[in-house]
């Protein structure tokens, strides 16, 4: 029983699902960093890394230049504020069917099935519940019966719907950061520098007592496996269309049902303190 409890705490720890919280830069919190002494590359890169809802009318910036504020840090928070007017407007047109249209970056689904044709954007949904099966049975089996964690997505269905079997995706990477978790306006926030729908796993849920469910960890006598299992993977091929933009397909036609791209599970703790963390861009197959 100790080495389950052990192998439990592992697993846990593995699919332990926890929200990101992006950090939202204002006027005042430049300041705080100016007076408590970081330098202007700290302070600069802070803001390019950083969401942010600066004031710079022409009162604000007098009051930043009196604050001794560095030039080069208001000069890259005009930058930084104008390159979310670009991304907003970008996000303005994120429905056009045309892939080489600026889009903010995330994932996309070609809704064909609609007049006149349009993406719809996906958002990420959070797995806040781990499910654990199969302890009795591990017990009884002396180990050779796996013991098996399971992601929960709340709701029995996704808010996005198609009815094609073989839908088209678009991934559109952030090409500033290099990465789909670098935009504060597609409002995808991964850990890592995410390039490639390489990176992501096409998944099948089951739905149970009105909740999704899919395996994401098992334990028996033979070792631990972490990350989605074989039997709940659909496999998917993609194209480059463009730098940053990927079109995304599956390999063969998808029964109805309910799936997701899972962004994979990383450990940023290690051991039995670590966290995983993953977002769940989650649609349905309708008949």
């Amino acid at each position: 029983m100790k080495r389950l409890c052990a192998a439990l705490l592992v697993l846990l720890a593995f699919a332990y699902v926890a929200p990101a919280h992006a950090e939202t830069l204002t006027n005042d919190s430049v300041i705080a960093m100016s007076k408590a002494g970081l330098g202007p590359d700290a302070i600069i890169a802070k803001i390019r890394t950083s969401a942010n809802t600066f004031d710079l009318s022409t009162e604000q910036l007098i009051a930043l230049k009196q604050q001794n504020v560095p030039d080069a840090v208001i000069a890259a928070m005009l930058n930084a504020s104008a390159g979310a007017a670009v991304s907003a407007s970008a996000a303005s047109v994120s429905d056009s069917p045309d892939p080489r249209a600026p889009h903010a970056s995330g994932i996309y689904l070609l809704d064909s099935g609609v007049t006149p044709l349009r993406m719809q954007r996906m958002d990420a949904t959070i797995a806040n519940q781990t499910k654990t099966t199969g302890v009795l049975a591990y017990a009884f089996t002396y180990g050779l019966a796996p013991v098996r964690i399971k992601t929960v997505l709340p709701n029995p269905t996704a808010r996005i719907k198609t009815s094609l079997a073989r839908p088209v995706f678009y991934f559109y990477f952030d090409q500033a950061s290099a990465s789909l978790s670098g935009s504060p306006v597609g409002g995808v926030w991964l850990p890592g520098a995410v390039t490639s729908p390489n990176e992501f796993s096409l998944v099948r849920f089951e739905v149970d007592d009105g909740n999704r469910e899919a395996v994401l960890g098992q334990f028996n006598i033979t070792g631990m496996k972490t990350g989605v299992m074989d039997k709940a993977r659909v496999e998917f091929g993609y194209d480059d269309v463009s730098p940053g933009v990927f079109k995304v397909t599956p390999d063969a036609d998808l029964p109805p049902g309910e799936y997701g791209f899972v962004y994979s599970i990383t450990n940023t703790g290690g051991g039995f303190g670590g966290s995983a963390s993953a977002r769940i861009f989650d649609f349905e197959i309708v008949k």
